[in-house]
């Protein structure tokens, strides 16, 4: 996996990360956003265009942030989302979210 989506996109999918993406990895869930891993380019363009600073290369992840690599690819599971490898978002919205952010207290954002 080249790219992952963190805890800070849980209740805000700002969603800036989606149109730059030029293989167009980025999914969306209920609460979060969520990065294909075997369609990720490694380009590092969704990093730059974050503003919540959500996304990082795997290789950077903060250590308390490295369950995400699993919740980023165990979203695309038949268990979870069932959308395996699609080849490509196509705007599609999968009403579900894996279960560890699902179980996350909603974030409060100042509107």
């Amino acid at each position: 996996m080249a790219h992952v989506i963190t805890t800070a996109c849980i209740d805000c999918k700002d969603g800036a990360c989606v149109p730059v993406c030029p293989v167009d990895c980025i999914y969306e869930g209920a609460r979060t956003l969520y990065i294909h891993p075997d369609e990720c380019i490694d380009c590092g363009i969704c990093v730059s265009a974050c503003p919540v600073q959500a996304i990082y290369e795997e290789y950077r992840l903060p250590p308390e942030l490295a369950h995400f690599t699993a919740i980023n690819r165990e979203f695309f599971d038949k268990d979870v989302s069932g959308l395996g490898s699609p080849g490509g978002a196509e705007g599609r919205r999968v009403p579900c979210d894996h279960a560890a952010i699902a179980r996350e207290i909603p974030i409060a954002r100042a509107a």
